[in-house]
């Protein structure tokens, strides 16, 4: 088998960096002691829970892996779980490396009126993980160790790009798809999660943006940068197939519910009330969103599949993400019925079908995240947080960065795309994709 240059350059980054991470000095970190508290202040509950809720989260790719995996073809049900599986890897060194300084690093940005308002982190706060420590950070992770803090959210950075796999699935070389989820994660994921996640950020300090969970951060990026992906990939040579296995799409939804408790009621970084109302407000919205799928599949003449089951559970854990924490359980029975709809309209939308978005992801995740996000605007408790409390400004606020939002993360991913395109071709010979990527990519197969 011909070496191409290609793998002899990617293996010579992962020996420069597990080599050069010995000589690191630590002393390069950018930390300033007065954002930490004492080791005595961590509470013990909150470690315990959030090292659960961690390990869920990391169960999510695995599950993300078996959920797409049966969706797609027989001959390319290897190459899809791998593009899943495989972003365990390559981002949470990346993560290690220069991701969570990105991401929750010194802000870099602008002032307005004395006001720092943060577009992203500096890569120079945490490379290697050098600060990041035991103690506590105060306006982060007040009770918990800081570690912790980083490596919980390092699983959110690691499925994001995962659950864009769907979109081009059966016809992106392997290699190509590991230069753009490295610079999706760059370029992408970690301004757009210092923006909303970190205490300076300009979504949420300006803004006022409201994302318990990832709705914006996770689903409305992946969502637009898998649209944005299908246009560039372009279609199937043959787009219509049958699911190579249902077992692993349900196998996969049960994965994914269970490890989004991680991911929602952990997002309360304490065992508090808040984590115990996210994980009230998780289950509930994914069972209705379920329920209402298959229903409204059935009265629009369509079968009640559990292929349809399964996508609509997703849906409804999409929905309810950003929300999770600040509605009721009443309000989430609701977000999970109208997202749901609104999902498989779009699905099922003539428009969307001539785009090539092989598993409807954007339809999906995308529209699932934007649903969450107008939603937590209407519903989110407290004075003037939302609409229906007062707080118009909020939600018009919220509005404006949800348009913010889908241009960064559309035309961004477009970019980053044809980037990608010029260095590495994206996608597989007419001929690789005739055999399937199983095979043509990785030289193995299912028997």
């Amino acid at each position: 088998m011909k070496i191409g240059l290609k793998w002899i350059v990617s293996f010579s980054i992962i020996a420069l960096v597990a080599i050069g991470g010995l000589f690191w000095n630590p002393a390069t970190a950018i930390v300033n002691p007065d954002e930490f508290l004492s080791e005595d202040k961590i509470v013990g509950a909150d470690v315990a829970w959030i090292l659960a809720a961690a390990g869920l989260v990391l169960l999510m790719t695995p599950g993300l892996s078996f959920f797409y995996g049966g969706m797609v073809g027989k001959k390319n049900v290897i190459s899809t779980m791998l593009q899943s599986f495989i972003a365990l890897g390559v981002i949470s060194i990346l993560w290690i490396l220069v991701g969570f300084s990105l991401s929750f690093g010194e802000s870099l940005g602008f002032n307005i009126n004395g006001n720092h308002y943060g577009i992203i982190g500096n890569p120079l706060s945490y490379p290697f993980f050098n600060g990041v420590g035991v103690f506590p950070h105060k306006a982060m992770a007040s009770t918990i160790p800081f570690i912790l803090f980083a490596l919980f959210q390092m699983k959110f950075a690691v499925i994001t790009p995962a659950i864009i796999t769907g979109s081009f699935a059966e016809r992106v070389r392997f290699i190509s798809y590991l230069l753009f989820i490295v610079l999706f994660s760059l370029f992408i994921y970690t301004p757009l999660c210092h923006m909303v996640w970190h205490p300076d950020g300009l979504l949420n300090k300006y803004f006022g943006v409201k994302d318990f969970a990832g709705g914006t951060v996770v689903h409305m990026s992946a969502g637009f940068a898998a649209l944005a992906g299908a246009l560039v990939v372009g279609s199937r040579k043959a787009p219509h197939h049958e699911p190579s296995n249902i077992p692993y799409v349900l196998l996969g939804t049960g994965m994914l519910w269970f490890g989004w408790f991680g991911f929602n009621a952990g997002s309360a970084l304490s065992a508090s009330a808040s984590a115990a109302t996210a994980f009230g407000t998780t289950t509930i919205a994914s069972a209705s969103a379920m329920i209402t799928w298959i229903l409204f599949d059935r009265i629009n003449g369509r079968s009640v599949s559990a292929l349809g089951a399964c996508i609509g559970a997703v849906v409804g854990l999409v929905a309810i993400t950003p929300g999770c924490g600040f509605v009721s359980i009443q309000e989430s029975l609701f977000i999970g019925f109208i997202s749901a709809i609104v999902s498989n309209v779009m699905v099922n939308w003539k428009a969307l079908k001539k785009i090539d978005d092989t598993l409807d992801v954007f339809a999906c995740h995308g529209v699932g995240g934007i649903m969450g996000m107008i939603l937590t605007a209407v519903f989110a408790h407290g004075e003037n947080a939302s609409l229906l409390h007062g707080g118009m400004e909020v939600f018009l606020h919220h509005m404006a960065a949800l348009i913010l939002v889908s241009v960064f993360t559309f035309f961004g991913s477009l970019l980053l795309y044809k980037i990608t395109d010029s260095v590495i071709t994206l996608r597989v010979s007419e001929e690789s994709e005739n055999r399937g990527l199983d095979l043509s990519q990785h030289e193995e197969y299912v028997k």
